[in-house]
């Protein structure tokens, strides 16, 4: 029951955080602006995150699509510290996604 009621409380942490999508850095070569930074994209990478699960293949999806967002996720106080969890670092490897260095 306590981890039920810790997932509601971090997801509404997250979702309340960005009350608007910013966009991620221009890429520079064909103009083209990156995805939209929304952190509550996230959301199917939160059990793996706070448990130490395997990441499901939604997860893997967001976190490849989110990924120039990482940098910026890692610098908000509301985000860094899942950002630089031990587990957010597995699931990170377990998607294939590099790690931020900021």
């Amino acid at each position: 029951m306590k981890i039920i009621a810790l997932t509601l409380i971090i997801f509404v942490i997250l979702s309340t955080s960005f009350p608007a999508p910013i966009k991620a850095a221009d890429t520079g070569d064909s103009g083209n602006v990156g995805a939209a930074c929304d952190a509550t994209q996230l959301q199917p990478c939160l059990s793996a995150i706070t448990g130490g699960g395997q990441p499901s293949g939604s997860c893997c999806a967001k976190l490849k699509e989110q990924q120039p967002c990482l940098c910026g996720f890692a610098k908000n106080p509301a985000f860094a510290q899942y950002i630089s969890s031990p587990n957010s670092r597995k699931v990170l490897t377990a998607c294939g996604v590099a790690y931020p260095t900021c």
